[in-house]
């Protein structure tokens, strides 16, 4: 087990925005976590980051409790969440984005330059556009810029938050193609929260459904497919 979270409590002021959630996320394996809006979805991912603090529970990565760790050690441990909305640095170039997701690591200028050469041959376009400024993307490209810079800090699990938000229909199948080579040719292991179940059930071998800072249901993903209360809620069946 690389990652797991154990009965986590988060409350924002008197809102309780999860309540006892537990999952767990084994290495190499991609989990997806679907809801609708308000489900409490970003709130866990920023959990296990150490951007929120849980009101009770814990958060195991590897075996250790990393509970009270903060989103730098978290990096530096191996965890990476690319987050909703992508928050790029819009008045930096692309190189320089890509820069700011090692600032966890002590490479050397040449795997610092190894490490722009993956990126840049994942994502071609962005080696073309190297010196653009972030903001100029496409949200495509910025997605891609997210991803990419990521994978900048050698990543063991990575956190994505709503990676189709705002794509185009045929954007969001590129990238969802390029996180599953993340998955099966890296070895990267991914929890995915995400809004498109279509998709995010696609790619995930596991899913957990999360409704009001509850998980209702958890299985296989194929057999999500399968379920009619989840197809009527989430799959438009």
């Amino acid at each position: 087990m690389i990652l797991r979270t154990e009965d986590i409590y988060v409350s924002y002021g008197n809102v309780q925005a999860l309540m006892g959630v537990s999952i767990e996320l084994e290495e190499g394996e991609t989990v997806s976590i679907i809801g609708a809006n308000g489900a409490g979805k970003s709130t866990l991912m920023k959990s296990i980051m150490g951007r929120v603090k849980p009101k009770s529970g814990r958060i195991f990565y590897e075996g250790e409790d990393i509970s009270g760790l903060n989103p730098y050690s978290a990096t530096k441990k191996g965890i990476v969440c690319v987050p909703e909305g992508r928050e790029i640095f819009a008045a930096l170039t692309v190189q320089d984005n890509l820069e700011m997701g090692a600032y966890s690591r002590k490479y050397s200028a040449k795997q610092l330059r190894d490490h722009y050469n993956e990126v840049y041959q994942m994502f071609p376009i962005l080696y073309e556009r190297r010196r653009q400024l972030a903001g100029s993307l496409s949200g495509g490209q910025q997605q891609m810029l997210a991803l990419g810079r990521g994978l900048m800090s050698s990543p063991r699990v990575m956190l994505l938050d709503e990676p189709s938000l705002g794509l185009a229909p045929i954007i969001v199948q590129e990238v969802f193609d390029f996180i599953a080579s993340l998955n099966k040719e890296k070895g990267i292991s991914i929890l995915l929260v995400e809004q498109n179940a279509f998709i995010a059930l696609d790619v995930s071998s596991r899913c957990y459904v999360l409704e009001n800072g509850n998980i209702v249901v958890a299985g296989a993903s194929s057999e999500m497919v399968e379920n009619p209360s989840i197809k009527a809620a989430y799959l438009g069946g």
